[in-house]
């Protein structure tokens, strides 16, 4: 099954494996123990692809790429807590994980089924997630894999925290499956007076292989009378003695596995059009579920163009009395009439003040749609992988979920502060700047939810590039000129401020703008190429961050 050859796995200056060389037997219950940071998780995260490694990795006689690319579909890989969304009910959470890694050709409800029955979970399949005991989800957890058919499963603490019955109860599945559909598992687990119920013991210390082979062999080689009395039988010598000891044995006495490789065939990986489905598809379901966040959506779409509005009804008759269209002599009649001029330029900055609010409004949607995405469910996406899920898929559905969100609340900011205040310009250009306002700042903040692993981090930053977004506009405060042109590309709000603006630069609130405002401002056209640029600098982070490994 698996072979590994001089694996060495360093972090930093830190050596967390030490050119160990063993394999697993194929089609039995295989054991990895050890004391607390012997290298038990980087071993297993190495045999997936997950972190760097140096040496070789192969699986049923085939070398394996770094990335674990070639294991997908015949290896699964299940966590020590149930991966799944907590909204979703077991038959939905198992019918997600069918659909995202087998073809069609396969009967799905019969798989299913026979799925649901083999984990003892067909009873509770109405039940939601979040509702499941600790054994259940541990079930569940096995289920998710077993939908794909995979010939290996690792499983990482599945018993960890469990109560004895329901330990056993595991136990005893994973028994079922190895001997009935001879199923390899890899289990790392803590509780060592099970150790007489695996067939292969991996024994690790400080980063050394120092022993592999049946339990009744391992109780001979360290000399035991108890398991539970494995850990003090090694801190009686060196690791490095243990594991120069056991080199020489493997010399001696090379290791024979208790099982031969098995046949068995993956099955087809679903095409990517149905995987983005499956997952947008989804993403959808688990928003209707969520009435607390569809009500923060509701609120802040509809809520934030109602106080764009409460700060404009004192200057209404005033701006409908600038929403004019230029005449020749509005000029001067402005340099004439001091008094007109002066109402006209409250009036216009009341207008630009405007829509600043609104530009800004937008950017903390964006940041509320965007900056716990994907960071939220980081560890689902990572086991969907290793499923066989594309990540480009995943980052495509991602994309167009939350950007048809942010182009709805886009367009409806400007539809209700227009029709109120009788902002003038072309309804059409200012809805598709203050779109690709909230657009683009959705998707950079998108981006750094793949790119961070934290949803707090992810957050965070999100809420300091909104935060810095009016300063560094340069609308308010007045930067040295070579800040503003190194930070301009980059300021979503400035971009979409002045493209709006600009929009009205056929009407009188735009001249008495200009007459105590001269600076440069972009086209209309500039400015939506800006902005799509941030958009694309988003996209780009996104589809980086979700490829990464985590």
């Amino acid at each position: 099954m698996f072979f590994f050859d001089e694996l060495n796995v360093a972090l930093g200056e830190t050596k967390i494996l030490k050119k160990i060389t063993g394999r697993f037997a194929a089609g039995r219950l295989n054991a990895v123990v050890g004391p607390s940071g012997c290298g038990k998780t980087t071993l297993v995260k190495s045999l997936l692809g997950l972190v760097d490694y140096e040496g070789a990795v192969s699986f049923g006689g085939e070398k394996i790429d770094p990335l674990g690319g070639s294991l997908a579909g015949r290896v699964g890989m299940v966590p020590q807590f149930s991966v799944a969304h907590e909204d979703l009910t077991v038959r939905e959470a198992l019918g997600y994980a069918f659909d995202l890694t087998v073809a069609g050709n396969v009967d799905r409800q019969e798989r299913l089924d026979r799925v649901s029955e083999l984990i003892g979970m067909a009873e509770h399949s109405g039940k939601l997630v979040k509702s499941l005991s600790g054994g259940q989800m541990r079930r569940l957890g096995l289920g998710l894999e077993l939908v794909s058919d995979p010939e290996c499963l690792i499983c990482d603490e599945v018993t960890s925290g469990l109560d004895p019955l329901s330990e056993d109860q595991i136990i005893a599945l994973l028994r079922q499956l190895a001997d009935e559909q001879e199923k390899t598992f890899l289990c790392i687990i803590h509780n060592l007076s099970k150790l007489p119920d695996f067939d292969f013991i991996t024994v690790l210390y400080e980063g050394y292989l120092v022993y592999q082979g049946s339990y009744e062999a391992m109780c001979e080689w360290f000399d035991l009378s108890d398991p539970l009395k494995l850990y003090f039988a090694l801190s009686q010598e060196a690791p490095e003695a243990w594991a120069e000891r056991w080199t020489q044995h493997c010399q001696n006495e090379p290791i024979e596995t208790p099982s031969t490789e098995t046949t068995h065939q993956p099955v087809s990986k679903p095409s990517a059009f149905r995987q983005f489905i499956t997952l947008f598809q989804r993403r959808v379901r688990l928003l209707a579920r969520d009435t607390g966040y569809v009500w923060l959506l509701l609120a802040l779409t509809f809520g934030f163009p109602c106080i764009v509005v409460i700060f404009a009804l004192k200057g209404l008759p005033q701006i409908e009395g600038l929403a004019l269209e230029r005449t020749g002599s509005f000029i001067q009649q402005i340099q004439q009439n001091l008094r007109f001029q002066m109402e006209s330029a409250e009036t216009a900055s009341l207008v630009t003040g405007l829509i600043m609010f609104q530009v800004v409004l937008l950017t903390l949607m964006g940041a509320n749609n965007g900056a716990r995405e994907i960071a939220s469910e980081r560890h689902i996406l990572e086991k969907e992988k290793i499923s066989g899920l594309r990540p480009w898929c995943y980052a495509l559905s991602k994309l167009l979920f939350v950007g048809g969100i942010a182009i709805l609340q886009g367009v409806w900011m400007t539809l209700f502060v227009k029709v109120i205040c009788q902002f003038p310009g072309s309804f059409a250009m200012q809805a598709t700047i203050l779109s690709l306002c909230c657009l683009s700042m959705t998707w950079v903040c998108l981006g750094m939810s793949a790119v961070f692993a934290s949803t707090e981090k992810a957050s965070l930053l999100s809420i300091y590039l909104v935060g810095f977004q009016l300063p560094l506009s340069g609308v308010v405060l007045a930067l040295p000129d070579m800040i503003v042109w190194v930070l301009r590309p980059f300021i979503n709000a400035f971009w979409s401020w002045s493209g709006y603006l600009v929009t009205m630069r056929d009407f009188q609130v735009y001249d008495a703008y200009r007459i105590k405002d001269t600076s440069w401002l972009p086209s209309e056209f500039l400015a939506v190429l800006a902005l799509i640029f941030q958009a694309s600098v988003g996209l780009f982070a996104v589809f980086y961050g979700v490829k990464k490994r985590h």
